[in-house]
């Protein structure tokens, strides 16, 4: 399947929200094609290049899609939209269209099943609420309601200042359970960095 590519410094997760300023050409057409047919986007980590330029930036292999979730004309003039991270995909290759847009073929992946959350997940589950607390992410409305250990798993990737490269390998990860203990290993790492 054809996906058209937003890439960005950051790396989204489903069930995730995000907030964009549109002010480009060709990502404008795209987000009204985008709502006129109900489809998504596809968020790519930006690997090595910028965000805004000439040159198309070389981008993660593996992405969310996207789904325009609230959309609002900003003081500023720029089109502001709020996005939902929905299911994970791998990109086979890349193309450059005239107006410049990048677009990918994608190959969805398998997401596991989702298993309900344990008592080992006390701590990381009090981290996702501390970390709601926060002016930055309270004005994303995020956390969301965390129902099983997939949700609490992508909303801490998604919220903690882990490195992008670190965040692309969590998104590869299709067990949530998997995904939590790098998260753990990873917070972990931080710690020892902090007290070393």
């Amino acid at each position: 399947m054809t996906l058209p590519l937003f890439p960005l410094n950051t790396v989204l997760f489903p069930g995730c929200l995000l907030d964009l300023q549109i002010f480009e050409a060709r990502y404008l057409d795209m987000i009204g094609r985008c709502m006129k047919q109900g489809t998504g986007f596809g968020v790519v980590c930006i690997v090595e290049g910028e965000q805004v330029g000439k040159a198309p930036p070389v981008v993660a292999s593996i992405g969310c899609e996207a789904l325009i979730r609230d959309f609002v004309q900003q003081e500023n003039g720029l089109l502001g939209i709020r996005v939902e991270g929905v299911r994970r995909f791998e990109l086979s290759q890349t193309e450059v269209q005239k107006d410049q847009l990048l677009v990918g073929e994608v190959n969805w992946l398998t997401e596991h099943p989702d298993s309900p959350l344990t008592e080992h997940d006390d701590d990381l589950l009090a981290l996702l609420v501390a970390l709601g607390e926060h002016p930055m992410v309270e004005s994303l409305d995020m956390p969301r309601d965390v129902d099983g250990r997939q949700a609490l798993a992508n909303q801490l990737a998604y919220l903690l200042p882990f490195v992008e490269e670190d965040k692309l390998d969590l998104l590869a990860i299709g067990s949530p359970g998997q995904r939590l203990e790098e998260i753990q290993k990873l917070l972990e790492r931080i710690q020892g960095e902090l007290f070393a």
